[in-house]
């Protein structure tokens, strides 16, 4: 039977990585904090607008907001803003790479919380495909860095794992508390469930890190506006990014959703090395095996 959060998960995954691309370009202009809030203030208008056109044009009937679905959205947006700003704290540090490889454990992390939260579970196979995609992870972690597999448990009580293993908690987080705010809506359908809780986390990130950036980098507000142009490009890879993750967290347990989500770093590696023509290691390849292997896995067990 054919699942539609599959191709969802991928696109999704895809435009995230575009994203990612063209926010890099920003950090020449911005700082961190403001190429963050970018993502946020230039998604939003398209957040509201693709969930207007699916109520105008699509014939969708706008869900009633209630205070648990506020509550889902504002935890899920506020998680998300402090995984953002733990990342940034984790980079400060000279042996960041450590903490760095640890807050990609993320994907346990969503289920483990998946199912404190919100009950869900997974088949034993899925149980398996996560765990040969997160070791595949890892070890292009370890190929890509100076660490080496004895480093990571050697460091396990350091500040840059702590902050590592927060960082996956609060990504974690958010996309479990998104998924229950989507699923909290009930309506017509996942179509809009997912798009107006898109649109109502996007509001209030960008209100949220607006009054952080207001306090503490005042002059990143101006600097947002004059590089619109690039910032645009930015918002629209990631509100198409962000359609495609809700959408498949409504659809699916959200840790199969991340755990497919994880196809990204394939697309990253392809690109490495067959546009800038960039040598793969041994131990890259295999992590890249073990991450299609678990990915394969989990697509024949969900």
């Amino acid at each position: 039977m054919f699942e539609l959060w599959i191709p969802l998960t991928i696109a999704a995954a895809f435009f995230q990585n575009l994203r990612s691309a063209l926010q890099k370009h920003l950090k020449a202009r911005l700082s961190t904090a403001g190429a963050t809030y970018v993502r946020f203030f230039y998604a939003w208008p398209f957040a509201v607008l693709y969930c207007w056109g699916l109520a105008e044009f699509g014939g969708f009937k706008v869900p009633a907001i209630t205070g648990k679905f506020l509550v889902y959205c504002l935890a899920g947006g506020l998680s998300q803003i402090i995984f953002t700003l733990l990342l940034i704290w984790l980079f400060s540090f000279r042996n960041f790479a450590i903490g760095t490889t640890y807050s990609k454990t993320e994907t346990v992390q969503v289920a483990l919380l998946g199912f404190l939260i919100l009950g869900d579970s997974m088949s034993w196979a899925a149980a398996a495909a996560i765990a040969i995609s997160l070791i595949g992870v890892m070890v292009m972690s370890v190929a890509q860095t100076k660490i080496t597999f004895a480093n990571l448990f050697t460091s396990l009580t350091e500040k840059p794992t702590l902050i590592g293993l927060l960082c996956g908690a609060f990504l974690g987080a958010s996309v479990v508390l998104f998924r229950g705010g989507a699923l909290a809506l009930g309506g017509d359908g996942f179509i809009m469930q997912a798009a107006f809780t898109l649109a109502v986390s996007v509001v209030l990130q960008t209100l949220m890190m607006g009054v952080y950036l207001a306090f503490r980098e005042r002059d990143q507000l101006k600097a947002v506006l004059v590089h619109w142009r690039p910032s645009l490009s930015v918002g629209v890879a990631g509100v198409l990014a962000s359609i495609g993750w809700f959408s498949a967290f409504t659809l699916q347990n959200a840790a199969y959703v991340r755990a497919l989500g994880q196809v990204e770093l394939v697309f990253t590696f392809l690109v490495s090395a067959l546009i800038f023509r960039e040598k793969i290691n041994r131990l890259e390849f295999i992590g890249i095996v073990l991450v299609a292997g678990g990915i394969l896995v989990l697509v024949l067990a969900a």
